[in-house]
C-alpha cells in the first residue's frame, strides 16, 4: 500500500511550514499556501521522513499522512 498525505484545503492558513520541512514533496502556489492543498498526494517510500516531518511541523494539522505503516516482512520464506 503506498502511503498518501492529505492536505486540507479548508484548515490550511498559509503558514509555509510543510513546503520548507517537504521540498521534494510540496510547493508553495503565488498566495504561500501550499500547493497541492485539497489532494491526496502519493508519497514514494524514500521521502516517508519529510511526509511525517510537513504534518508534525503544520500548526493547523492540515496534513495528514495515511497508510505509512510498511508492509510486513516475510523471514524464511514463511508469511
Amino acid at each position: 500500500m503506498t502511503a498518501r498525505l492529505r492536505l486540507d484545503a479548508a484548515r490550511c492558513t498559509g503558514h509555509g511550514r510543510c513546503y520548507t520541512v517537504a521540498p521534494d514533496l510540496l510547493s508553495d502556489d503565488e498566495e504561500g499556501f501550499v500547493e497541492q492543498r485539497g489532494t491526496d498526494l502519493p508519497v514514494p517510500a524514500p521521502l516517508l521522513g519529510q511526509a511525517a516531518d510537513a504534518e508534525s511541523a503544520c500548526p493547523e494539522m492540515a496534513i495528514t499522512l495515511l497508510d505509512a505503516t510498511p508492509p510486513p516482512t516475510t523471514t524464511g520464506g514463511e508469511p
